[in-house]
């Protein structure tokens, strides 16, 4: 198992457009495009309170290509994002790392 650690960086005061987006669409269109997620998260302490924080599960970066891309290619998914930004941009940036747990880790 293969996880991927998204951290959507939000401008300020945005986080909320962002978690509603990840509420009405996103978590729908990851079922549908056979995503699995392992967590989500915001920063109660820490640098910043305008980041969502997230896990997804992959079997291999094979299924990550071909899932991501079936889903950042959705009409569904871009016309969404299109709406959800018609007062303007949401997230700052993204960062991704792909993580493999160790054989200690209690998550496999």
């Amino acid at each position: 198992m293969i996880y991927e650690l998204r951290v959507y960086r939000c401008l300020p005061g945005r986080l909320p457009n962002l978690l509603k987006r990840f509420t009405d669409v996103t978590m729908d269109l990851f079922a549908k495009h056979g995503i699995r997620q392992a967590g989500f998260f915001t920063t109660e302490i820490g640098d910043s309170n305008n980041e969502l924080t997230y896990f997804l599960a992959w079997e291999s970066m094979a299924e990550r290509e071909k899932k991501w891309t079936a889903f950042i290619t959705d009409p569904a998914w871009t016309s969404a994002r299109d709406a959800s930004e018609k007062d303007g941009q949401i997230v700052q940036n993204i960062a991704s790392q792909f993580l493999k747990p160790t054989s200690f880790s209690s998550v496999k």
